[in-house]
């Protein structure tokens, strides 16, 4: 049997690749400033609510419309749990303990469980060395660029960080999960509202028993503002990208977005609260490129081309793609 090749991202894969990270760059930013007025399970409710709404009444304008049936729908509630209400709830409720950094950097981890997850339950993402080796120069890089001062909190608030962990662990397998839309035959705008539809679902009767929200005092304006971000644009417009991305780049590659998160907030807290770069963050955003460039592998199969030489016709050689729809 030939030996399935990990799909390399194109230019544009690549480019939505880097704007998901800034829509989910933002996310943190959003919820630092909700959670100013708002507790965790009526912000995740409003998250995915709005986000609901904005993407169901986008799909005429699509010529998508939602699936009826009863195992389209089953997927949509799965991978809802598994890529909104766990997450979600554990990242906004760990982000009530620990620093918004640290978060980042905790979830950062993602790729390291994704790569485990999809060499376990996959038969086309296998795990290769310059792929783990990627993963923990990437992580790498993420450390040096968060700093020391935040690293020195990991001896604290054990379970939120856990909390968090268990979050990014989550997302894997909500990556790996989630291929399976692509074999339904579902569009990824469809995808995207049925998932934070289902989410919806699933969540509010949780904020309503847990939060009492209409006992809460009414928000001012910028917390309005920081929900209707994090739901409309690191919400709605992300997981249109999410599962476009994942449809053709496979579960790896996407979580690679988690990598570039702390770059991206570091960015936008630089252009738009005027924080001051660091040289550690400049060293940190080159390891997380050469993590990405050693888990990409174009790089590496074009030095060794260069070395060695292009396969000899009548030589068997590896397939140019590989199948993203099948699933063990």
């Amino acid at each position: 049997m030939p030996r399935s090749v990990p799909h390399t991202l194109s230019a544009p894969e690549w480019a939505m690749l880097l704007a998901l990270s800034v829509l989910w760059g933002g996310s943190f930013f959003f919820t630092g400033i909700a959670l100013q007025a708002l507790p965790p399970f009526t912000l995740v409710v409003l998250r995915v609510g709005v986000a609901a709404l904005v993407l169901n009444l986008a799909l005429p304008l699509t010529g998508s419309r939602l699936p009826r049936t009863r195992a389209v729908w089953t997927a949509f509630a799965g991978m809802g749990l598994l890529n909104n209400v766990l997450p979600f709830c554990l990242i906004v409720w760990g982000q009530t303990h620990i620093a918004s950094g640290l978060a980042a950097i905790l979830n950062a981890t993602t790729p390291l469980f994704a790569v485990a997850v999809a060499h376990l339950s996959t038969s086309d993402e296998r795990m290769t060395g310059n792929r783990l080796a990627g993963v923990l120069v990437g992580l790498g890089g993420v450390a040096v660029m968060i700093g020391p001062a935040l690293l020195t909190t990991l001896g604290t608030n054990v379970l939120a960080q856990i909390a968090v962990l268990a979050a990014a662990l989550s997302y894997a397998v909500a990556g790996v999960f989630g291929r399976r839309f692509k074999r339904m035959g579902v569009p990824p705008v469809a995808t995207a509202a049925g998932q934070v539809t289902a989410s919806t679902l699933l969540m509010l009767p949780i904020a309503l028993v847990v939060d009492r929200p209409w006992t809460l005092a009414m928000p001012g304006l910028p917390v309005w503002g920081a929900v209707l971000g994090i739901a409309t644009l690191s919400t709605a417009l992300a997981y249109v990208l999410y599962f476009r991305i994942l449809a053709t780049a496979g579960a790896t590659n996407l979580l690679l977005v988690t990598f570039l998160i702390p770059v991206s907030a570091i960015l936008l807290g630089t252009l738009v609260l005027g924080e001051r770069l660091d040289l550690r963050h400049y060293l940190g955003m080159a390891l997380i490129g050469c993590g990405l460039a050693a888990i990409d592998g174009r790089l590496l199969r074009r030095d060794c081309l260069s070395r060695f030489g292009r396969p000899q016709p009548g030589k068997p050689s590896d397939p140019p793609g590989v199948d993203l729809g099948r699933d063990i």
